[in-house]
Formats: structure tokens, C-alpha cells, sequence
């Protein structure tokens, strides 16, 4: 059974799908935005333009992403003891603001193509480009939701978030150019409105997962239960308590309290403490695990009622 959020590989392995997803990610960007470009210019279309801004954005992301990851990544050194994983929900704000801004260029530009209407040119160049753009980035997508499971990384969550804006970009301007074609140009800066207002409700999701997470939000619920089940599982422990969980980067950090025996000796708690520590690293090998042993004749005092 895989746990929630659960780290599927070890942290070596884990590296590498990183680094290989910024720099797919880096690479389908700078294909996209020549291929929009190229649209832009030969339709004169405002939607094409919103999708090409996008891509513009995903690439600028997909770059503070990969020197995010390569940062992250690098091991505890003198003067940060709990290592770099910070560099990633730093990024993921980064680039929420890199959205939010574009998302109100469009707007913007999308009014001022209301009130000036342009006819649209070479539209099926640009149907052609987007439905490029659309292969490209599903299959984008496809590795980094397999680098997600994997790695669980907050970084690459937020890149393959905006690549799945970028998807619905792409089908919502093709609808766009379409209707366009068909003799209906206000539809064009109409889409481009509606697009630019989704991107900034999609700034508004990895802002508010990369805040959380520099605020140490504790773990889901479910690996609470399932730290609690590996500890309460060896037969020595008497109790469990005081369980504080975070995330940095890649790395979790769990801290507990181990309930013993009154009369067990200093090493042999010291024993049971490895034991369950490396129970907890079984299954998440992405742990950084510290615990410290009570005797069971000191039991925490019941929480009070909500």
C-alpha cells in the first residue's frame, strides 16, 4: 500500500527524476514559445498571444524551477543543518508571481483588443501550432506527474500545474481561433479574458501551497496514522505522543516522543528507539527522524476540549 505522500524511490534516484523533469520542462517551454510566436505574428490573434505569455511564464518558472531543484538538492552543510529544501515552496512563490503578472498583462491587452478589433489572419497556422502544443506538453505532463508520485516534490507540483494551464490554454484558444474564423473575432480577446482570469486563480493555488509549506504546515493526517501505527507496532513501546512533522524539499521531519518501560535500561531504550526509527525509515525513506524516550509512568496529560 502506498502511504500519502510517500517518497516511492530513494533520495538518489529521487535526484535524478528532478533534474531530468526541470530540464524536460525547460526544453518543451523554449519549443512552445517558438512555435507561439511564430502564430502570434502570423494571426494577429490576442488568445494566441495569452498562450504564447503563458509559455513565456512557463519557461521563465521552469528555469527558477531547475536552479530551485539543483539547489535543494545539494546536503546539509555548516551553515544550513536541515539542508536546502526550502529553495523549492521559495520558487513555487516565485512563481506565482510570475503567473498573477502575466495573468494581468492578458487582461489588460485582451480589453484594449475589445474596444480596438482586429480581423484575424492565417488562422489555421495557429490551429495547427496549438494542437502542436497541445502533444508536447501532454506528454510533459505524463513524465511529471510520474516524477510527483515518485518524489513528491512541491517545485515540480507547481510547474506541472502550470502546464496543465498551459493545456487548457491551448484547447480553450483553439476554440477561440475556431469561432474567430467562423465570423466571430469578439470571442477571441473573450477567451483570453477567461484564460487570464483561470491563470490567476491557478497563482493563487502555488501561492498558497508554497506559503504553507515555509510555515512547516504539519504532515496530512494520514501519515500522522501511519507514524503512529509503525511506533505502536513494536512490542516494547508503551505509548506514543507529542508526534511534530514538516517538510523541506524532499526531506520529512518527524519528531516524537517514545513511552518505556520506568525500569527499562538506558540502552536498552536506546535500542527500541533504533528499532522504531528504522521502522519509520522503511517506509519513509525520505526521513529525517528524531525521537526521545519517556518513561511510561509520565504520561503526557489528556488534551484539553475543543
Amino acid at each position: 500500500m502506498n502511504e500519502p505522500d510517500k517518497l516511492t524511490c530513494d533520495p538518489g534516484q529521487a535526484g535524478r527524476l528532478l533534474r531530468w523533469a526541470t530540464y524536460a520542462s525547460v526544453s518543451t517551454a523554449i519549443l512552445l514559445i517558438a512555435g507561439k510566436l511564430a502564430a502570434a505574428l502570423m494571426t494577429g490573434s490576442v488568445s494566441v498571444l495569452a498562450s504564447l505569455v503563458d509559455s513565456m511564464m512557463d519557461a521563465a518558472a521552469s528555469i527558477i524551477n531547475l536552479l530551485a531543484v539543483h539547489y535543494a538538492l545539494q546536503p546539509p552543510d555548516r551553515d544550513h543543518r536541515f539542508g536546502h529544501g526550502k529553495a523549492e515552496p521559495l520558487a513555487g512563490l516565485v512563481q506565482s508571481a510570475f503567473i498573477a503578472g502575466s495573468a494581468v498583462f492578458l487582461i489588460l491587452h485582451a480589453v484594449d483588443r475589445l474596444v480596438h478589433t482586429q480581423p484575424l489572419q492565417a488562422g489555421w497556422v495557429g490551429l495547427g501550432v496549438l494542437a502542436f502544443s497541445m502533444v508536447a506538453t501532454g506528454a510533459l505532463l505524463l513524465f511529471q506527474h510520474y516524477v510527483i508520485r515518485r518524489t513528491q516534490s512541491t517545485a515540480i507540483r507547481a510547474d506541472a500545474l502550470h502546464y496543465a494551464t498551459d493545456l487548457l490554454t491551448n484547447g480553450a484558444t483553439i476554440v477561440a481561433l475556431g469561432l474567430a474564423m467562423l465570423g466571430w473575432p469578439i470571442v477571441d480577446p473573450l477567451f483570453a479574458i477567461g484564460i487570464a482570469l483561470y491563470i490567476l486563480y491557478s497563482a493563487g493555488q502555488i501561492g498558497h501551497e508554497s506559503i504553507q509549506l515555509l510555515l512547516d504546515r504539519e504532515l496530512p493526517p494520514e501519515v500522522h496514522d501511519r507514524i503512529k501505527e509503525i511506533v505502536r507496532s513494536h512490542a516494547l513501546v508503551r505509548g506514543i505522543h507529542d508526534v511534530r512533522t514538516r517538510r523541506s524539499g524532499p526531506t520529512y521531519f518527524i519528531q516524537l516522543h517514545l513511552m518505556l518501560d520506568d525500569q527499562m535500561p538506558l540502552v536498552e531504550a536506546h535500542r527500541v528507539a533504533d528499532d522504531v526509527e528504522a521502522a519509520i525509515l522503511r517506509v519513509f525513506p525520505n526521513a529525517d527522524v528524531l525521537i526521545h524516550e519517556d518513561p511510561a509512568s509520565e504520561a503526557p496529560p489528556p488534551p484539553l476540549p475543543a
